[in-house]
């Protein structure tokens, strides 16, 4: 079974939020979805241009794409090589396309994260929210594996220095309860599949782990 269908992901709007792996998780499901129909990858935050996609940066640009299956859209963000939010409302991009992913986050390349107030920046039309928790993060201390570490270990209830474990995990991405589905990424051992596996007994619902390198999935 494919990604996006293990994730059940609808027409519409989709924002991807966490860390260990948002951006890779839109080209994975941009590909998959764009052989059903039209497919926009964007940011309501900042990330990267994605390699070998057309990209637009102007309204007019996204009226010359009009043909393409799948594009990226987004504004330049001055002096990072980023890419910020789009150049029209993601409602616009809702009914021009009939699938629209957006990063909704940021996570500063931590495999964890604990989020501040005014984040994450998911968009209101957003019918479906994936949290993504990168399994390299368990085993590793609070201070190194989440982007907040305060905030984390706050919700947490541990110490900076206090190895994540997958217990400690399911406990803040409860706390949150920003999402709708989790996706665990980087389970590429068997070890990390076991830590997956551990944290989906926290959870009232199935969680979804696996690689986006390898794309392998499992639900745990």
């Amino acid at each position: 079974m494919s990604l996006s269908a293990l994730l059940a992901i609808k027409p519409g709007v989709t924002a991807v939020i966490g860390g260990g792996g948002k951006t890779t998780l839109l080209s994975v499901l941009g590909r998959e979805l764009s052989a059903r129909g039209r497919v926009v990858l964007c940011t309501t935050t900042k990330i990267f241009p994605f390699p070998g996609l057309p990209c637009a940066q102007t309204a007019e640009e996204l009226a010359h794409l009009a043909g393409e299956r799948l594009i990226c859209t987004g504004t330049e963000a001055p002096d990072t090589g980023k890419l910020t939010v789009p150049p029209v409302p993601i409602a616009q991009l809702a009914r021009a396309f009939d699938y629209v992913l957006v990063e909704a986050d940021g996570s500063a390349g931590r495999p964890l994260k604990a989020h501040a107030p005014h984040e994450p920046v998911i968009p209101p039309e957003a019918g479906n929210v994936i949290l993504v928790v990168g399994a390299s993060g368990f085993g590793r201390p609070v201070r190194e594996a989440a982007h907040r570490p305060e905030r984390y270990a706050a919700l947490a209830g541990a110490g900076l220095e206090e190895p994540v474990s997958p217990a400690m995990a399911a406990v803040v991405v409860r706390a949150e309860g920003l999402h709708d589905r989790v996706y665990i990424n980087q389970a590429e051992t068997l070890f990390r599949l076991a830590d997956a596996k551990r944290f989906a007994q926290y959870m009232d619902y199935p969680v979804l782990a696996g690689s986006l390198q390898r794309e392998e999935y499992q639900i745990c």
